[in-house]
């Protein structure tokens, strides 16, 4: 390959991370490894990477809430799970999350690098993964890609990431209740802790921009001692 294909690597196990490291720069493919959840963020923020490949139980924060947030900003960049849980409703876990491969530990790393050749040239054909660009919620249309709110009328509203990014989560777990914590790990990262008011602030932004009587919201609801749920009838 002339351009190394780039490989974030998450897992915790340090002899396995160097064994799985080692065999795919073999390959030819530049890996960057990681050994917590947080490392992982942090890295896929600053680089670019045409795969992703996290281990689901390490430290901070875990493998399907990395994949989570990764999702979040990107439903096009590969990611395979790699795990010591063998059931299938771990598997259908890592599925749900947006992972596009599930690998059993132990395994074979011939088979692994057989895997993640597969979806690398399955990414670069431009598969048929799209991003959500945009939600229609009443009469304006949130844009997740330009960050912006349009009305029917033409006026547009400029969005915050995370205001965005909140909308998104919200959105993709329709009639989910989804917990404070969830919506911590996964728009805060945890690098800055907002307090539960800064979350109320942000729904109450939401009730502004789109429910028609907003002391009796239709689509976004706080759910005492829960967290909060987008609904819509379409």
């Amino acid at each position: 390959m002339s351009v190394k294909q780039r490989i974030l690597l998450m897992e915790d196990e340090e002899h396995l991370l160097e064994a799985i490291k080692l065999n795919l720069e073999m390959e030819g493919f530049f890996v960057r490894a990681v050994t917590d959840g947080k490392k992982a963020l942090k890295v896929y923020k600053e680089e670019k990477f045409n795969l992703i490949i996290l281990d689901v139980m390490v430290p901070e924060i875990d493998g399907f809430q990395v994949a989570e947030t990764i999702r979040l900003e990107n439903s096009e960049v590969p990611i395979m799970f790699l795990t010591a849980k063998n059931t299938s409703e771990d598997r259908i876990t890592g599925l749900k999350k947006g992972a596009d491969d599930y690998l059993t530990k132990p395994f074979n790393l011939e088979e692994l690098i057989l895997r993640v050749n597969n979806l690398i040239k399955r990414s670069m054909k431009g598969d048929d993964l799209k991003e959500i660009n945009s939600y229609k919620i009443g009469d304006k249309t949130i844009y997740f890609n330009s960050f912006e709110l349009k009305n029917d009328d033409g006026t547009i509203t400029a969005l915050t990431k995370k205001e965005t990014m909140l909308l998104k989560l919200l959105i993709e777990r329709k009639n989910e209740a989804v917990s404070r914590e969830q919506i911590l790990e996964t728009v805060w990262n945890y690098d800055v802790y907002p307090s539960t008011r800064t979350i109320d602030n942000f729904i109450l932004t939401f009730r502004k921009y789109f429910e028609p009587d907003q002391k009796n919201p239709i689509y976004f609801h706080s759910i005492r001692g829960v967290g909060y749920k987008f609904t819509d009838g379409h």
